[in-house]
């Protein structure tokens, strides 16, 4: 993995929270001297400085596929980060407390990847548990909750129970009836408001009756059809003359009395 470090530095540095920070001796590599340092853990990142001013780390220790443990030193309230590998280095830490050293060894233990990843499985684990409850409780079903699928409905079994609508509904003066879809037996409302039915739907406001023509009136309007060319002419020529009428009087009084 190629780190940056001048992205390091300004990461180790910047306002972002840190998971734990203090003071931890730390043993060198080559001299078994301890030296106080600044250390600074963020994310899985442990930095450490030499002064706690200090603008850029000393080093940086990826907590990566490493265990944190304690063990027996000269210093008091020590412990180490040991990584897996015959060639890979184990660094060498003391604490001034034995309260420090216990929270720098509980957050560095809890520092690295693979252990967020097994708290999010056991986190999706006890979710599971919730929804579906514990394994074997459940009728012996088997399998992965995504796995498990509902039983369809009496509905859904036969479908040749629910009653067949009409494809167009029914017009009176222009508008759907609603009243007389199949299996609609609701009484109207004659409130003169649609308000809502038992299921809470909207209802419909009433049609107004249907206007039946007598025998009579179908008559003379067959006859008034029949008439009706000759009557607009008939309109026409009335209109059109008082029309006419009206125009050459504007006209007489536009211009004026004459000399």
């Amino acid at each position: 993995m190629k780190l940056n470090e001048r992205s390091l530095a300004f990461y180790a540095t910047c306002d972002s929270p840190a998971d734990n920070a203090g003071f931890l001796y730390k043993r060198g590599e080559r001299h078994t001297a301890y030296h106080r340092r600044w250390f600074v853990l963020k994310g899985n990142m442990l930095f450490y400085f030499e002064e706690r001013e200090s603008r850029e780390p000393v080093g940086v220790i990826v907590l990566e596929g490493c265990t944190v443990e304690l063990c027996d030193s000269a210093e008091e309230f020590a412990f180490a980060i040991r990584f897996g590998g015959a060639k890979s280095r184990t660094y060498m830490l003391a604490a001034e407390s034995q309260a420090a050293m216990e929270s720098w060894v509980k957050s560095l233990s809890r520092a690295s990847f693979d252990y967020m990843r097994l708290v999010v499985r056991e986190l999706e684990k006890q979710l599971e548990e919730m929804r579906w409850g514990p394994a074997g409780g459940c009728g012996g079903c088997r399998g992965s909750p995504s796995s498990w699928k509902l039983k369809p409905s009496g509905l859904e079994r036969s479908p040749e129970r629910l009653p067949a609508l009409p494809a167009v509904l029914p017009k009176e003066n222009g508008c759907a009836v609603w009243n007389n879809v199949p299996g609609a037996d609701q009484p109207a409302d004659t409130s003169g408001c649609g308000g809502h039915d038992s299921e809470g739907n909207p209802r419909p406001p009433p049609l107004p009756p249907r206007r039946r023509a007598s025998s009579s009136e179908a008559g003379s309007a067959g006859v008034a059809a029949a008439e009706s060319p000759s009557t607009f002419n008939r309109l026409h020529e009335q209109y059109g003359r008082e029309v006419a009428r009206l125009r050459q009087d504007w006209l007489e009084r536009q211009r004026g009395p004459r000399p």
